[in-house]
This record gives C-alpha cells, sequence and structure tokens, in this order.
C-alpha cells in the first residue's frame, strides 16, 4: 500500500506532539509518511530528509501533500486551511477551528468548493465512552436529560503563559486569539459536552477571571442553554488546588452517567463503578481511513458547529476581571486560587455561574456578569 502524504503547517510548539504522533503510527505498521514541514521561525529538530519552509504555499505547491495538519494559531486557520483545500489535501486542523460563525461558514464553503474535507482535532469526540454514552441518552437509560456539566481544575505556570507571542493573548495583530481556559485547554471538554446532544446553543452566560496580568481567562465558569432549554455549565481553571480532569457529568431524570474523557471511563445509571471503554482511535487514523475506506469522521469540520457559536459569543464578552493578590497562593510560577476547586464544583453541580455563588475572593473583584 502506498503510504499517505501528510505535511505539517506549525512544526514547532504542539506541533512536535503530531511529529511525534506520525512517527508512530509509521513504526506502527500505518502507511503514513511525513513529507513537509512549515513554519514561520527555525523549525527545531527537523528530522532528516524532510524538506523544511518558512512558507506554506511554496510547501503545498512542491511537495503535493495528500493530508495537511495545521498547527498554528487559531486568527491564521481559515486562511492556512483553506489554502490546504485548495491545494488538493484533506486537513487535520487544530481546535478551536475558527473563532466565529462568518469564519467556520466560510471554511464549510470551501470543503464543498474543492471536494476535500476538515476534521477538527477535537480528540475528545474520538472517544468511544461518549459513543456509547451517547446511545444511552438517545435510548432513554437516563430519561430525560436536565443538565450537563464539565469540572476541570488543572494548574499552568508563569511559562506557560509566556510560550508563544500569542498565549494568554485576547487579540494579535487586531485578530481575535481567545487563548483562554475555555478556548485552548479545556476546549475538549467543552465540545465534548455539548456533543452530548448536539442541539444548538440559545444562550451563553459567562462569569470569568484571571489570577495573573494576562488578557484571557484561566478561571471560568461557563453556562449554555441549549435549544429545547437543556443547560450546559461548564466549570474550569488553569489555577486549581487539586487536579480534576474535566470530568463531565449527565444529569437526567432516571439518573446520572459520568465520562472521564481522557481515559475513557464511563459510569452509567445503576453502574457502581466506571469501566474503560476501549477501540480509541487517533483523529489522524480516522482521517486516513476516511480517505481509504470512506470511514465516516469523527470530529468533521460540521459538529463543531456549537462550539464555534459558543467563541463569538465570548468574543463578545467584557473582558476577564482580575482578583487581588490576597486571594492567591503564588509559589514557583504557580498562582493558586484559594477555595477554586470546591466553588467550581459546586456550580458543576447547581449550574450556577461563580458570581451566583459565595467564593472566598469575591471581596476582591467586581460584581457583575457578562451574559450573551
Amino acid at each position: 500500500m502506498t503510504a499517505t502524504s501528510v505535511a505539517l503547517i506549525g512544526a514547532n510548539g504542539h506541533g512536535m506532539y503530531h511529529r511525534r504522533q506520525l512517527a508512530e503510527l509509521a513504526e506502527a505498521g500505518v502507511a503514513v509518511r511525513l513529507v513537509g514541514l512549515a513554519d514561520t521561525r527555525e523549525v527545531q529538530e527537523a528530522p532528516a530528509g524532510v524538506p523544511v519552509y518558512t512558507d506554506h504555499r511554496a510547501l503545498l505547491d512542491e511537495v503535493k501533500p495528500q493530508v495537511v495538519i495545521v498547527c498554528t494559531p487559531p486568527h491564521t486557520h481559515l486562511a492556512l486551511t483553506r489554502d490546504a483545500l485548495r491545494a488538493g489535501a484533506d486537513v487535520l486542523l487544530e481546535k478551536p477551528p475558527v473563532l466565529d460563525r462568518a469564519e467556520h461558514e466560510a471554511l464549510t464553503a470551501a470543503e464543498a468548493e474543492t471536494g476535500r474535507v476538515v476534521q477538527v482535532g477535537f480528540q475528545a469526540l474520538a472517544s468511544p465512552a461518549l459513543v456509547r454514552l451517547r446511545a444511552a441518552v438517545v435510548g432513554g437509560a437516563l430519561g430525560a436529560v436536565r443538565h450537563i456539566s464539565v469540572l476541570g481544575c488543572w494548574k499552568r505556570d508563569d511559562a506557560y503563559w509566556a510560550r508563544s507571542p500569542w498565549s494568554g493573548r485576547r487579540t494579535v495583530d487586531g485578530r481575535p486569539s481567545l487563548d483562554g481556559a475555555l478556548a485552548n485547554p479545556f476546549a475538549h471538554a467543552v465540545m465534548q459536552a455539548l456533543s452530548v446532544l448536539d442541539a444548538p446553543v440559545e444562550r451563553v452566560e459567562v462569569d470569568w477571571l484571571r489570577v495573573r496580568p494576562i488578557e484571557v481567562e484561566d478561571t471560568a465558569t461557563l453556562r449554555i442553554t441549549l435549544a429545547g432549554g437543556v443547560t450546559v455549565l461548564v466549570a474550569v481553571t488553569l489555577a486549581g488546588e487539586g487536579f480534576v480532569d474535566g470530568d463531565l457529568t449527565v444529569y437526567g431524570e432516571r439518573g446520572d452517567a459520568e465520562l472521564g474523557f481522557r481515559e475513557d471511563l464511563l459510569r452509567l445509571p445503576g453502574e457502581a463503578a466506571a469501566v474503560q471503554v476501549t477501540g480509541r482511535r487517533t483523529l489522524l487514523e480516522n482521517l486516513l481511513a476516511h480517505r481509504s475506506d470512506g470511514e465516516p469522521l469523527l470530529a468533521p469540520l460540521s459538529r463543531t458547529a456549537p462550539f464555534t457559536a459558543v467563541l463569538e459569543r465570548l468574543r463578545a464578552a467584557p473582558p476577564p476581571y482580575q482578583v487581588a493578590e490576597e486571594a492567591l497562593d503564588v509559589a514557583d510560577g504557580h498562582r493558586t486560587l484559594r477555595g477554586v476547586n470546591t466553588v467550581l464544583a459546586r456550580c458543576a453541580a447547581r449550574g450556577a455561574l461563580m458570581n451566583e455563588l459565595s467564593r472566598p475572593w469575591s471581596a476582591t473583584v467586581p460584581g457583575g456578569t457578562a451574559n450573551g
């Protein structure tokens, strides 16, 4: 079998992950080969024999890859992906795909124009546990769904927020970036929560804050009301006291279900403990199978439209407020917001925004909620 040629635009930073994944797939016998790298900066640790470009258009013209992975800042996604599609490639596009519905529609039009496809890098949509959960919801195992929540508490240090020129930025060169907790590290969890029902987004409300002088949120509660009235409450922080991965809970009239997306752990109503659902494949493997055998895409661009709708509402929201130093524990480059894990757990369970509940740092921040 002839190996599928793959090029990577955005070869440094997170692009290193894609380079490792490609090498692992090739070593495992998957018919795939890396044929080109492009980055505006000097490419680190470029593999021998793989051509390197600073201009992605030259790469597309000279190498003519069959698949292109786009791993660049979100505000560049539309132009780069459209160029790749028009060059005849299918695209694996890092999340978030784009930052508003107009760009989403433009990219959808480019798919139709070229006959190529875009798979979006929401790895959570590749979870076989999510497939089983959705089947349980459709089959009535939970009864009518009342509420969906996500709880995630991570820690990110000062170095994380200095990792690139667009880190922690709300805009770059006058264009939106939104490199905050919701649009970047917890985007997988947000997308997975939205995909439980695949219902249109009707309302978005957010209460968000930051614990350091950045432009975006590192801590947030996001409430999404879906068509039909079900609410999704996302409660996340990058200034956590203890680690919570991004646990998803679906509250139904007949019982609740819990999903741990990273390990594909699922507990359905009536089950005493979560069990691991096996069979996960990478999104790149799925894209390759789509090309060779017509296997349905796990994360097609069309499936991510609700996420883009949420981001568009967040772009219009007032910027996050900054809490005072006295609300924090600061050590070794980390800023921890005291009491944040407890507050976010209560928000997730109750479907409440932070400013609708008492919180230890309330005296250090302004009141009000940004509603969209």
